[in-house]
């Protein structure tokens, strides 16, 4: 069994996030789409308040990932932002990672090969 290297973007989300920023951001974060399978983590460490508008911001970056067969992934979440994702169910739909790290290495995954049968199967 061999696995597969990806190459996964991490992109940091800021502290606050106003409506301005997060159109500076999505813009910032756009150009890792435009690949084929993009592998996106965004680390949420720093930041202070998750609202709505900010859930809106991921899904619109999950969006975009899935439109080119990828996928966004969030790491280091607070508690509370973790609370609010659980209450919207938005975390059923995004994946969670403590670190980065972990993120990253989510996105490598074994490739399936097919085995000749064996002597017993014959």
């Amino acid at each position: 069994m061999t696995i597969r290297a990806t190459l996964a973007v991490v992109r940091y989300l800021p502290e606050t996030i106003t409506a301005r920023q997060q159109k500076l951001f999505f813009a910032e974060v756009e150009s890792c789409f435009n690949v084929d399978r993009p592998c996106v983590v965004l680390e949420c460490s720093k930041v202070r308040k998750m609202d709505t508008s900010v859930i809106h911001l991921l899904l619109c970056c999950l969006e975009e990932a899935m439109k080119r067969n990828g996928d966004v992934k969030l790491a280091a979440l607070p508690p509370a932002s973790k609370a609010l994702l659980e209450a919207t169910g938005v975390d059923r739909i995004l994946e969670v990672f403590d670190t980065a790290e972990e993120a990253v290495e989510s996105f490598c995954w074994p490739r399936v090969s097919v085995a000749s049968p064996s002597k017993y199967e014959r």
